[in-house]
């Protein structure tokens, strides 16, 4: 018995990643959910965040386990261990398939998966017909109890899904009251509540972007001080689609100062750096003078960099080259 781990992933638009093996692989040119071999030592969810890392340069965050599924290939049997994971990643880059897609849901059942994938994807395919059930019953009591601290942080602790985030920032948007609740849980020591608040938040600002304005600056004081990276990601992926006029040169300085510690330091991870990069060149428009710092910075970090952080360093430079020329800011 083989114990191979997999990954679910699905993306901003709930849509889930598939990607297809090569000729010369077992199983040729059939579909999968990416995944590989569990390593002596290593833990089952250790071990589908190093082999989504590995091929594919994207960051996971792990939502959930499904149940393992057994499967005798005749030359080798397996037992897959599924994981429904989120990714803001937008693009994976391959390294070991020769292909991948994005897929929603209802098209999973016609893909041409390998065995013991068809058996996973029908599995997910259950799974979030019942979650689609609960997830209504969920969004009353959210707007039933919505001023009940108690219960909006059960609800929120207890999110599954992109579905249910978006019904959470739907009721954020209606009521400010939810609104200014998420926002103070994304700032919260409690790691699980405060990533869970902030990705939610993230779907209330690419719906709403000027409902976070008031509190940009409170969230670039707090970033020195948050140590869990999937918060920061969320967070600073906030920052990167905002418009940076609107805060102080004070935090201008200190937004900046952290993103070029960011890009400096050698345990961030993909996405983390990703989102600083292109503060950093939102901040390079106000002030041009700090152009010439970010483009040596970058062309350091994408020297021994990932397929994904090579890539999005590049784009960097490149808007950096056709960059316009404006005033510095008085």
């Amino acid at each position: 018995m083989i114990n191979v781990t997999c990954a679910v992933i699905r993306n901003d638009a709930d849509k889930v990643l598939v990607v297809q093996r090569g000729e010369g692989s077992s199983h040729p040119f059939k579909w999968e959910f990416p995944g590989g071999k569990l390593a002596p030592e290593e833990t089952e969810e250790e071990c589908i965040i190093r082999e989504i890392e590995e091929e594919l340069s994207m960051e996971i965050v792990i939502c959930s386990k499904m149940a393992e599924v057994d499967h005798d290939y005749g030359n080798e049997h397996i037992r897959l261990i599924p994981f429904i994971c989120d990714t803001l990643d937008e693009m994976p880059f391959l390294t070991e398939h020769i292909a991948y897609k994005w897929v929603e849901e209802n098209e999973l059942t016609a893909i041409d998966f390998s065995g013991a994938d068809v058996i996973v994807a029908q599995n997910y395919l259950d799974r979030t017909k019942a979650e689609d059930l609960r997830i209504s019953d969920s969004a009353n009591k959210y707007v039933d109890c919505a001023s009940v601290d108690a219960d909006l942080q059960e609800i929120v602790n207890n999110l599954m899904g992109m579905k249910q985030a978006e019904w959470v920032a739907t009721s954020a948007i209606d009521n400010p009251a939810i609104f200014l609740k998420l926002f103070e849980y994304s700032l919260s020591s409690d790691k699980n509540l405060a990533f869970r608040s902030s990705w939610t938040l993230t779907k209330v600002c690419d719906r709403f972007p000027d409902i976070i304005y008031p509190y940009l600056g409170q969230i670039i004081e707090a970033l020195d001080k948050i140590e869990n990276e999937s918060t920061l990601r969320s967070l600073l992926r906030i920052l990167s689609l905002s418009d940076l006029e609107k805060v102080t040169s004070k935090q201008h300085g200190l937004l900046t100062e952290f993103c070029f510690k960011i890009l400096s330091s050698g345990f961030s991870a993909i996405a983390v750096k990703a989102y600083s990069m292109e503060i950093l060149y939102r901040i390079t428009l106000i002030y041009p003078e700090i152009a010439n710092e970010l483009s040596n910075s970058i062309s350091i970090l994408i020297e021994d960099g990932s397929a994904g952080i090579t890539s999005r360093g590049r784009t960097i430079l490149r808007k950096l080259a056709n960059m316009p020329v404006k005033p510095r800011r008085q």
